[in-house]
């Protein structure tokens, strides 16, 4: 590992399990730890691969953006995750995020079924899930009105620890 990857490695490490922790503890990722991650990440994929840097950079943001500004319209995730997985995208790069983006989606399924086994609420939530899938072509690309993130029925899980682990396992993919 050169030192530019081992700068990304643990710049991204740091990055990610605080804002883990925060969405454990706070359910939110502050801006402060998002939005000055993804401004250097620019810079520093600029900086350092020059116009392809950069190039490689906004298109990291832009498949972060494109498939999860979907997930955050229908309400099914949060506006900080978004942020979140935009300034990764910024930092490794669509090829490593678009790995990262599927084991974060296999990492969020394991941790809502053991939320909801922990809770006692699984029935319900599969039940929620079935309730999605059926009423989906009915009500294509609108969020759910009781399944939606902030409805008081809906069930949630904070989703930046799913975040990191996917993140930091696309770096054994490289």
């Amino acid at each position: 590992m050169d030192v530019m990857e081992s700068f990304v490695w643990w710049s991204t490490a740091v990055v990610v399990t605080l804002a883990a922790a925060i969405d454990i503890f706070t359910r939110r990722i502050p801006n402060w730890l998002s939005l000055p991650y993804l401004a250097v990440g620019i810079a520093v994929s600029g900086f350092s691969g020059g116009p392809a840097g950069l190039a490689r950079s906004l298109e990291g943001i832009g498949i972060a953006v494109g498939v999860t500004g979907i997930l955050c319209y229908l309400r099914a995730l949060g506006m900080g995750d978004l942020k979140l997985l935009a300034a990764v995208g910024a930092w490794i790069g669509p090829g490593q995020l678009v790995m990262a983006l599927v084991v974060t989606g296999m990492a969020g399924g394991f941790l809502a079924v053991g939320y909801a086994l922990w809770r006692g609420s699984l029935k319900k939530a599969l039940g929620g899930t079935l309730r999605l899938i059926v009423e989906m072509p009915r009500r294509p690309f609108r969020p759910h009105p009781t399944l939606a993130l902030g409805h008081a029925a809906a069930a949630s899980i904070p989703y930046a620890p799913a975040i990191a682990l996917g993140t930091m396992f696309s770096f054994l993919t490289r």
